[in-house]
Order: C-alpha cells, then sequence, then structure tokens
C-alpha cells in the first residue's frame, strides 16, 4: 500500500489506509524510531547534535549533519499529518515525549 508511505505523499483515501498511515507514522515516532535515527546518522557519520546550537535557534536546520535535527525536520511535525483523530492524540503525546528527551 503506496498510502501510508510519509515520502510518497499519496493522500489516503479510505478510512483503512487513514489508519495504517497513521501507525506508520506513529511507528516512528517510537522508541525503535528514536534509535534508528541515531543508528542511520552514525552511518553516515553525522554528529549528534551542534553543541553551539543543538536547537537550531541560530542556524538552519540540517539533518544530514545533525541527528537530533531531524526530530524537528520531520519527526515532530508528524502529529500535523495524521488521519484520524485519536492518531493525532496519540502522535502528539509522543512528540511531547519527543521534546522532553531532546530537553
Amino acid at each position: 500500500m503506496l498510502a501510508h508511505s510519509f515520502s510518497a505523499d499519496i493522500r489516503s483515501e479510505t478510512l483503512e489506509a487513514k489508519i495504517v498511515q497513521d501507525a506508520d507514522r506513529l511507528e516512528s515516532l517510537g522508541a525503535n524510531d528514536l534509535a534508528r535515527t541515531f543508528y542511520v546518522s552514525g552511518l553516515l557519520g553525522s554528529v549528534l547534535f551542534d553543541s553551539e546550537d543543538p536547537f537550531a535557534t541560530e542556524r538552519t536546520l540540517n539533518d544530514f549533519e545533525w541527528a537530533l535535527d531531524h526530530f524537528q525536520t520531520k519527526l515532530l511535525g508528524l502529529p500535523g499529518t495524521m488521519q484520524t483523530e485519536e492518531g493525532r492524540r496519540m502522535a502528539t503525546c509522543s512528540a511531547r515525549f519527543l521534546v522532553i528527551w531532546m530537553a
């Protein structure tokens, strides 16, 4: 099913497709994908964060260079892409956890 892919940017039409898309995105906000973010960043030779500006308040976000930037470039925006009310609720809760973890 292509409709659940984040990068394909295909709008889900059926309730089932919306639920699958939400589930896929919720998984991205979970502990496994948190670990995957750092694993992939390590494989790519990225640094965990910019020690002078870890939250990119004075620089452009770059999740290829800084692993922590991936939270702001993709993960924290996922609640706004959810297709169902319950998906938005769950994603918002998970995103709050990521923000607390980042701090």
